[in-house]
């Protein structure tokens, strides 16, 4: 079951319904079935998993707070499972493939092993939320549940559970124990994001898709120019498809009166890949500097030290995307952009004259231009099938091979007009980013509550049609559902 079909749309109100009908008492037990069915409707075995892995993080969580001689061990022993049960479902195959690639030219080609395993829907996430419960408890920063169908509602909460935003128990359950009212104010928000992020996903990254698609499906073919106009739309395309989850999870969570982390803050407008990851996939990026990138010491013993827990910290961030090692290429180039952003902003410390002029209007559209260029960059990396590819996509972006490096122009690997999709990017980057700041103003002036009821009906039908006329025959599930 995913947010863009059928069986949602007809889940939601479902559980919408008995959720506000049923005495309070009942609420949790209400949301914590309709989000185990929910999981269970993509593998029924693995509702197995998420069960045994939240049962064992709450007796973990309750052990560490009760030990007095033993918390670390029994925090360190908790978070070491939870990466070995991510480790054996996402990187088995990998890490089978690099050994036999390694031992070949020592022993010969090694066979594989036929274990056939299925990574399980969600768990790069409830395994980042089990481990960020664990170290909080140690650390006294959060006190251990002891109501053990609130903790299981924390990771299997249906709208968050498969792609995030990834919560905070200190956050997400203090709601739980409030006995919120139904507020028109939370439905019409609710329904409001719900929508946008259907926009978001079948209107505009599905379409996007079916062009990147036939793109990187012939990377051979494709020339310099190609590489960087389909590096352009797939950037779109995982933001629209990603935010547009996050929008419809916000909805859906917001219809039962909880509020769930923001995940995306306009993040192509950035000045900065710092503050670029400050805005893409926030809770992610807070997850990683809390609980990797500071427990390796930060910025704290000098400036070498802080480059190299970047590097890792980054490097690691792609490998959680998934189990290849182009991912993991990509982590790493973001580290070192990272890593030379902040080596530029000690410059600029010494450099006065630079602050002038990177502080103007004409210089943070450059900066922001530059930012989006370098993201496209590893983008292509990300995208590709293996690392091999997207190096050779990349060598195309840098020009090495010409701009125009074939007989051929795109339309012919797409099948969509050339002229047609590079001047319709041309003009939906200016366009998409003015409105981006027209919509950060109107959020601020303007709260959704003080907007006319008839501004909002029509701007609502307006989203219904447009998904309804200009969506494409198959819409398929979010990107970021295969990590």
């Amino acid at each position: 079951m995913v947010f863009n079909s059928l069986q949602y749309l007809l889940f939601l109100p479902t559980v919408l319904v008995l959720f506000w009908l049923c005495p309070f008492k009942w609420r949790i037990p209400i949301l914590l079935v309709a989000s185990y069915i929910f999981y269970a409707s993509w593998r029924p075995i693995y509702l197995f998993l998420i069960l045994g892995m939240t049962v064992a993080n709450y007796f973990l969580g309750i052990k560490i707070a009760d030990s007095k001689d033993h918390k670390k061990a029994w925090m360190v022993t908790g978070v070491i499972g939870n990466l070995l049960t991510l480790a054996y479902f996402k990187y088995f195959y990998l890490l089978e493939e690099t050994f036999i690639w390694a031992a070949k030219p020592f022993v010969g080609e090694l066979p594989k092993l036929d274990l056939k395993i299925v990574l399980p829907l969600a768990i790069s996430f409830f395994v980042f939320e089990f481990i960020h419960y664990l170290v909080d408890v140690y650390k006294g920063k959060s006190e251990p549940v002891k109501d053990p169908l609130s903790f299981a509602l924390f990771p299997a909460f249906f709208p968050t559970q498969v792609a995030g935003p990834i919560k905070r128990v200190q956050d997400f359950l203090p709601q739980l124990k409030i006995e919120s009212k139904f507020k028109r104010e939370d439905l019409d928000q609710g329904c409001f994001l719900i929508l946008n992020g259907l926009f978001k996903k079948v209107l505009l990254a599905d379409n996007l898709a079916l062009f990147v698609t036939g793109g990187f499906s012939n990377s051979e073919l494709m020339t310099s120019l190609d590489v960087w106009i389909c590096a352009a739309a797939f950037s779109f395309q995982v933001y629209f498809d990603f935010s547009g989850y996050a929008d419809i999870a916000r909805g859906s969570a917001q219809l039962f009166g909880y509020k769930v982390p923001l995940n995306f803050k306009f993040p192509y407008l950035s000045g900065s890949i710092t503050d670029f990851w400050r805005r893409w996939h926030i809770t992610l990026g807070s997850w990683l500097r809390d609980y990797l990138y500071f427990p390796m010491g930060g910025s704290k013993n000098g400036r070498f030290r802080a480059s190299l827990n970047l590097i890792i910290t980054m490097t690691l961030c792609g490998l959680w995307h998934g189990a290849g090692w182009h991912l993991v290429a990509w982590g790493f180039y973001h580290g070192l952009l990272l890593t030379a952003h902040r080596e530029f902003s000690h410059f600029r410390e010494h450099h006065p004259k630079f602050l002038t002029v990177l502080d103007t209007k004409v210089g943070h559209m450059f900066s922001v231009a530059l930012t989006f260029a370098s993201f496209c960059v590893g983008i292509v990396i990300f995208r590709s099938d293996n690392i091999f590819i997207g190096l050779q996509m990349v060598q195309k972006m840098l020009f090495l091979n010409g701009l125009f490096n074939a007989d051929h122009n795109l339309s012919t690997i797409a099948g969509i007009n050339y002229p047609l999709i590079f001047s319709s990017i041309l003009f939906v980057l200016p366009v998409f980013w003015v409105g981006q700041l027209v919509c950060q103003e109107v959020i601020k002036r303007f709260p959704p509550t003080q907007v006319p009821q008839v501004v909002r009906v029509v701007y609502a039908t307006a989203l219904i049609f447009m998904i309804v006329a200009f969506a494409p025959d198959s819409s398929p599930r979010f990107i970021y559902y295969q990590f």
